[in-house]
């Protein structure tokens, strides 16, 4: 059997386990898993879903960094017939509270403590009733703070429950599990400012996957450290979902560090190290690197900001990677669309995409949706088999974005050349994206009119050296209130991600309007250029780790 007929991620596990046995899947300090482990640690895991009343198609949650019980927990999700939501871990507990009550979760799998923050405690006064357990992977107890709700417990606690479903039962509900089955709900925000869950099933994710690894030339043999967080696709589905597609062994990646991340090449034998460009910034920048041993090195992939030529032969002499390639995709496309391919120069790697992936079509259209000719540019479509089932709940918001013809209108603006490689010259959507992180104007306009003092707030994305782009908010006090940039900022960081908060704030008596009210952005940005304009720069955000 091949990869091609592995459509859904339980037949893919058990076929590693089959194939690969003692080999080992996942590498951590804590402790290794070989193919075979993985294989019983998913079954045992999906065993304790089913026992807790977790029904097909319901939605299961995980909130927590790089460490191995995430796969174990999204691949028992996957075999017990749910759909797995990942939850970025910079969010805090209003917004991870907003992504549970929408996906309908019934159950959490989440981190004890992670960066100083205890996460249940986070989640405390905005846990939605309809999330009736939490299963928290580390520590002996659970706080005080989710004690106070029945269902919750720990990770062993839970496996514990495992007894209560046989065998017979689980491979009943494991072979339910079909290409057509919904694989998972990854929230992405929009426009609206209200993040929408984008909904695909396991064939068309795996698919795709396999065409990744083929094209990005994963091998069984290949150590992938990923740095890229799980809860993106670049971590999960291009991350250690490839990897374990391919019989390579994970190296999962907490928080990044440059210097911790080149030692971990050099001890851990890397093979295959993708990530946004700032990473590899950071690695060139390490001093005594050319007495690195840095000859494991072999596959990078990159993409999500700009990346100059200079950088991709950087990355080919002095870190050595064999193959360097860019990609470009969306959460609504299963996180794939196009790529570059191996041998392909240094300036096609740096100003292009790639080319669309097998089975994929992209088409640079006008307004009206009719294709445009190589090197005009208008909006990036994207058809094909990995294009989602829609939106979570939403399904006039999912007739906007896919026309009658199957195209997805991704809202970015490009070219493609006569090869058919794509270039993203902007984006329709005031969308940017910092240090590989894509930020939303809308949503973080609607977090910033929590704050009591706050009346208007606009948000615009500016240039930066090191994360390709931050944020610069244009803030309106209320009449009578008083607010510091100190103040407001401290406010930013309590109530949402790290790399949602802006870079620099500026208070303004007025926003710039049109005659029909809608605040002007380009003339923000014009102010956000230009010096003297009483901005405050923020203190530094690491917003890429």
């Amino acid at each position: 059997m091949t990869l091609n007929h592995i459509l859904t991620t339980p037949a893919l596990i058990a076929r590693g386990a089959a194939r690969y046995g003692t080999r080992i899947a996942i590498e951590t300090v804590q402790g290794n898993l070989s193919y075979a482990q993985l294989d019983a640690a998913r079954i045992t895991a999906a065993r304790a879903l089913i026992g807790c009343g977790i029904e097909p198609g319901e939605r299961v949650a995980i909130w927590a960094p790089n460490v191995a019980l995430w796969i174990v927990a999204a691949l028992a999700i996957h075999s017990a017939g749910a759909a797995l939501v990942p939850i970025n871990t910079r969010m805090k507990g209003l917004e991870a509270g907003a992504i549970l009550e929408d996906s309908g979760a019934r159950l959490l799998f989440c981190c004890g403590t992670f960066l100083g923050e205890s996460y249940p405690a986070m989640l405390a006064a905005h846990r939605p009733a309809s999330l009736t357990r939490i299963v928290v992977f580390d520590g002996a107890a659970l706080p005080a703070a989710s004690t106070t709700q029945g269902g919750d417990e720990t990770w062993d606690a839970f496996l514990l429950r495992a007894a209560g479903t046989s065998m017979e039962t689980f491979r009943s509900r494991e072979a339910q599990v079909r290409p057509d089955t919904l694989m998972d709900i990854m929230f992405t925000s929009g426009t609206t400012g209200r993040p929408k869950g984008v909904m695909t099933t396991h064939g068309q994710n795996l698919r795709a996957v396999h065409d990744w690894a083929q094209i990005a030339t994963l091998r069984d043999a290949d150590r992938y450290l990923i740095v890229n967080p799980f809860f993106h696709a670049f971590g999960y589905k291009a991350g250690w979902l490839a990897a374990l597609a391919s019989g390579a062994t994970v190296l999962p990646h907490l928080v990044f560090n440059p210097e911790r991340v080149l030692e971990r090449i050099v001890r851990d034998r890397v093979s295959v190290l993708p990530g946004p460009p700032t990473l590899y910034h950071a690695l060139l920048d390490m001093p005594g690197l050319a007495e690195r041993d840095l000859s494991s090195l072999r596959v990078a992939v990159t993409g999500a900001a700009a990346i100059a030529p200079s950088l991709i032969e950087r990355m080919r002499a002095q870190l050595g990677f064999e193959t360097v390639l860019t990609g470009y995709g969306l959460t609504e496309s299963c996180g794939f669309a196009a790529l570059c391919r191996r041998g392909d120069d240094a300036e096609t790697v740096a100003h292009t995409s790639g080319r669309a992936m097998p089975g994929v079509e992209i088409r640079i259209a006008d307004s009206d949706g009719s294709a445009l000719a190589p090197g005009q540019t208008g909006e990036v479509l994207v058809r094909g088999y990995n294009v989602m089932q829609g939106y979570f709940g939403q399904p006039e918001t999912s007739l906007d974005t896919i026309d009658a013809d199957g195209w997805l209108h991704t809202g970015d603006l490009g070219t493609l050349d006569e090869r058919g490689y794509l270039r993203i010259t902007d984006r329709i959507k005031d969308m940017f994206i910092v240090g590989g992180f894509n930020c939303y104007p809308a949503e973080i306009e609607r977090l910033f009119s929590g704050h009591p003092s706050i009346a208007q707030v606009a948000l615009v994305g500016v240039p930066d050296a090191r994360l390709g782009e931050v944020g610069h908010a244009y803030i309106v006090l209320r009449s009578g209130a008083h607010a510091s940039v100190g103040e407001l900022t401290e406010w930013a960081r309590q109530n949402m991600a790290n790399y949602k908060v802006p870079r620099y704030l500026t208070v303004v008596d007025q926003l710039p309007v049109s005659a029909a009210g809608k605040v002007l952005k380009y003339r923000l940005r014009e102010g956000a250029a230009s010096t003297g304009d009483g901005s405050e720069k923020t203190a530094e955000n690491t917003a890429a780790s």
